[in-house]
C-alpha cells in the first residue's frame, strides 16, 4: 500500500532509515527464544543442541532435576529424553526503539532448526513494525502475510515492508517470547506515566492507551494496574465507571481485580446503592463482596422466576381443585416429618424451585392418576413424594435435585402407612 497521509509517508521513510540488527542483538534473540536442550539416549549420552557436541554424564538424574551445562560450548541446557533427532521451532523477537519523534516496536520472526550432532541452524527476518506518534496515532509496516485463518505465520519473507492497513483485525499485534533489554522510549511516553513496567500489557497497547486515552493515562499514574490491564484489554465504555475509580483514587484505594470490580459497581447500581461512596465502591475484601451480591442476584432471579411461574400457574388452579380437591386437607406426621397433599397449583412452583426438580415444570398437577405430597420437617421441604391413585402405591419420592435424602426411606413408610386416608377419600368420592 503506498503512504498516503503526511505522517506514512514519513514513516515509510524514517523506516528505510532504521538500523540493521547487530550481531549482539542476532546472538541474544537466538539465546533467549528457544529452549536448549540436552538430549539424552538410552546409552547415556547427551547431545547439545546448540553445538551438537555429545558427552557422557555421571550425574543423570541431577542433569534431569536442574539441568545441565554444555561442556563444549558452555551453554545452559535442559535434559530432554528422546528419540527425535530434528528439531524445529518459530518465535518472535522485538526491539523496542524511537525513531524522530515516533515510538517504534519492531518485530522479528526467528526460526530455528536443530539435528543431533550438527550445531544448530538459526534465521532471523524483520515482519512487522509498529510506529506509535505522541499524540497515539499508529501506522502498521509489514510484510506481506498468508491468508490462512488457522497459520499466522506464513510471512512472505522476500515481500517488501510496506504501510499495511490494519483495520482493527489485530493481525500485527504480536506477542513476542522476548524482547532485546536495550530499550529507548520517547519523552511523552515517561511524562505520561510510564516508567519500564510493561505490566503484563503488550508494549503497543500499552504505549497507544496512555499517549490517546487520558483515562489510562490517569490509571498508571494512580498505579491502578489492574484495572488499566482490564480497561485496555476489556476496551468498554470507562466514563460509566470514571467517577466511582476517582473516588478510589482519592482514597487510596487500588481496585485489586478490575473486571470484578467493574461487575462489582454494575450489580450495586442494580440494587439502587451509591456508587460514589467509598462505604459501598472499595470493599476489603473485593471477591467475597462481588460474590455476595452475585448470590443476592441469583435469589431475586429465582424469585422473580417463581412470581412468573406461579402467575402462569394460576390458570390451572380450577383445573386442579377439580382432579385433586377431594385430597385436601390429608396431612399425617411421625413425630418428627409431616406429610400432606400439595392443595395449589403455586405450591407444586414453590416445591419445583425449592427443591430443584421437575414437579412443576413437568406439571405433575395435571396427571389424573397421581396424588402428590410434601413431606417437611419444621417447614422445611424435604422430598416430594408421587402416590399412584390406582395402585395407591408410592411411584417415586424426591429431594434436592431429585436425590434421595437420609429420612427417605422413613418417609416412603409413613405414606404406605397411611394410605387408607387416601383410599377413604377415594371411596368416599
Amino acid at each position: 500500500m503506498k503512504p498516503r497521509t503526511h505522517i506514512q509517508q514519513e514513516v515509510a521513510h524514517l523506516s528505510k532509515r532504521l538500523s540493521r540488527l547487530t550481531a549482539t542483538q542476532k546472538a541474544y534473540a537466538f539465546r533467549h527464544c528457544f529452549k536448549h536442550y540436552a538430549i539424552k539416549r538410552a546409552d547415556g549420552t547427551n547431545i547439545c543442541t546448540e553445538c551438537g557436541h555429545s558427552w557422557k554424564s555421571d550425574h543423570d538424574l541431577a542433569d534431569t532435576l536442574c539441568g545441565c551445562t554444555c561442556p563444549h560450548c558452555g551453554m545452559q541446557l535442559e535434559a530432554l529424553r528422546t528419540r527425535k533427532s530434528v528439531f524445529s521451532e518459530n518465535e518472535y523477537f522485538s526491539i523496542v526503539t524511537t525513531s524522530k519523534q515516533y515510538q517504534v516496536i519492531r518485530f522479528f520472526f526467528v526460526k530455528s532448526r536443530y539435528k543431533a550432532g550438527q550445531a544448530a541452524k538459526y534465521s532471523i527476518y524483520e515482519v512487522v513494525q509498529r510506529w506509535i506518534a505522541p499524540d497515539g496515532t499508529t501506522t502498521t509496516i509489514a510484510r506481506l502475510r498468508g491468508m490462512s485463518v488457522l497459520y499466522y505465520d506464513l510471512w512472505a519473507e522476500y515481500s517488501d515492508m510496506e504501510i499495511r492497513r490494519n483495520g482493527g483485525l489485530r493481525a500485527y499485534d504480536i506477542d513476542p517470547i522476548c524482547t532485546y533489554p536495550r530499550q529507548r522510549f520517547i519523552p511523552e511516553l515517561k511524562r505520561n506515566g510510564f516508567k519500564g513496567d510493561y505490566h503484563n500489557l503488550l508494549p503497543y497497547d500499552l504505549f497507544k492507551a496512555i499517549l490517546s486515552d487520558s483515562h489510562a493515562e490517569t490509571l498508571l499514574k494512580a498505579g491502578q494496574y489492574p484495572m488499566l490491564r482490564h480497561y485496555i484489554r476489556s476496551s468498554f465504555d470507562m466514563g460509566q465507571y470514571w467517577a466511582s475509580i476517582k473516588i478510589c483514587i482519592r482514597n487510596g484505594y487500588t481496585i485489586s481485580d478490575g473486571s470484578i470490580w467493574r461487575d462489582t459497581i454494575n450489580l450495586l447500581r442494580h440494587f439502587g446503592k451509591d456508587t460514589n461512596s467509598p462505604k459501598y465502591i472499595c470493599p476489603a475484601d473485593l471477591k467475597a463482596e462481588h460474590d455476595r451480591l452475585v448470590r443476592k442476584r441469583n435469589m431475586q432471579i429465582e424469585r422473580e422466576k417463581l412470581e412468573e411461574r406461579i402467575r402462569k400457574a394460576e390458570q390451572h388452579e380450577k383445573e386442579y381443585r377439580k382432579l385433586k380437591g377431594v385430597f385436601f386437607g390429608i396431612a399425617f406426621t411421625d413425630g418428627t416429618l409431616q406429610v400432606r397433599v400439595l392443595e395449589s397449583v403455586a405450591e407444586f412452583a414453590k416445591e419445583g424451585t425449592e427443591l430443584h426438580h421437575c414437579v412443576f415444570s413437568n406439571s405433575y398437577f395435571l396427571k389424573k392418576n397421581s396424588l402428590i405430597l410434601s413431606a417437611t420437617i419444621d417447614g422445611r421441604r424435604i422430598e416430594t413424594i408421587e402416590v399412584s391413585l390406582k395402585t395407591l402405591e408410592v411411584v417415586q419420592s424426591r429431594g434436592v435435585n431429585n436425590s434421595n435424602t437420609e429420612y427417605h426411606d422413613r418417609i416412603v413408610s409413613l405414606v404406605n402407612n397411611n394410605v387408607n386416608l387416601i383410599r377413604e377419600r377415594m371411596n368416599a368420592a
